[in-house]
């Protein structure tokens, strides 16, 4: 190759490189921001951000955590799902927990580290999907005063797991078990005596409580699917985090549940909390795409905007 075809070569690579700095480095962030100033657009280029009284309060985009400083629910709000963006709705940490379906078993805490009324997590606790599932189904059952039962969930409010230890036929299942561990629900000492434990027998063996620092992964891991309803009432929008962890709107069924809490810590009437749904719900999109919503931070708003609690 001689000199003048390599010099051709290099002034086209750089003609070529200056037209789309110009392109994509000016003239498309330009155009963006110019189609953003066009009313109706403006607004949502600017974060969709909702004011009360001048000042910004929320997005209509992001949903928010209604608890106190301990992170228990207010009673006069309408709850969102949960979220596993950072610690709650961070629009800097927008991510789901990556647990999957088969995440059903905890990882228990160090008794000896246990503390009365502290996390479990600083003892080392890490709860299953599962767990996490069933711990919040009990506490909303709770809190709305309906049955937070459902299926392979403890009464407790743990993943109802065992693992079952014996020898194992050809298809990979233990035959005849001779060992069965509930590893969800531990002893409360190394060595204690068992605990209670939500099944007593499985296939004639009696079932123990978790022994920590003993391995169970040699045994069949089986989820027990228990007696609850397969409609449970705490529906599973509820329980579960949304794959950003920042959505804020929740199911009609989600919303339904919490009425009468609503009200009573209102004074208002669970007719006139119906009527603020309403007002807050969207149909599928199209008609047809995705399911229908209820906002659960423009429902908040418009409570508040209307009936004000007390203090």
């Amino acid at each position: 190759m001689n000199i003048s075809n390599l010099i051709r070569q290099h002034w086209a690579a750089l003609r070529a490189l200056l037209v789309l700095t110009v392109i994509t480095g000016f003239i498309y962030p330009l155009a963006v921001w110019l189609i953003a100033l066009i009313p109706g657009l403006h607004a949502k280029a600017e974060g969709s951000i909702v004011n009360v009284g001048g000042k910004p309060v929320a997005s209509k985009l992001i949903g928010q955590s209604f608890t106190d400083k301990d992170g228990n629910p207010l009673p006069q709000y309408f709850q969102s799902r949960p979220s596993a963006a950072g610690a709650g709705y961070d629009p800097l940490a927008s991510s789901a927990s990556n647990l999957g379906p088969e995440n059903i078993v905890d990882t228990p805490a160090d008794p000896s580290k246990l503390t009365p009324g502290a996390d479990p997590s600083t003892a080392g606790f890490k709860p299953s999907l599962l767990t996490q599932v069933c711990t919040r189904s009990a506490a909303i059952g709770k809190l709305e005063n309906v049955d937070g039962s459902r299926p392979f969930c403890t009464g407790g409010g743990v993943g109802a797991v065992l693992s079952v230890i014996g020898p194992r036929d050809s298809s990979g299942n233990v035959s005849h078990p001779t060992q069965v561990v509930s590893i969800n629900e531990p002893c409360s000492k190394p060595g204690s005596s068992p605990a209670t434990v939500f099944q007593q027998f499985y296939d004639g063996v009696r079932v123990q409580c978790a022994q920590y620092g003993q391995d169970y992964s040699a045994g069949q891991i089986v989820p027990i699917r228990g007696a609850a309803s397969d409609h449970p009432a705490v529906p599973a929008d509820a329980v579960t985090a949304s794959a950003s962890g920042l959505d804020p709107d929740v199911s009609p069924a989600y919303a339904a549940i919490q009425v009468a809490r609503v009200a009573r810590a209102r004074g208002i009437s669970a007719a006139q909390v119906r009527d603020a749904i309403r007002d807050n719900q969207h149909g599928r999109l199209l008609g047809f795409v995705g399911e229908p919503i209820v906002d659960v931070v423009q429902l908040n708003l418009e409570l508040d905007s209307k009936y004000r609690v007390k203090s």
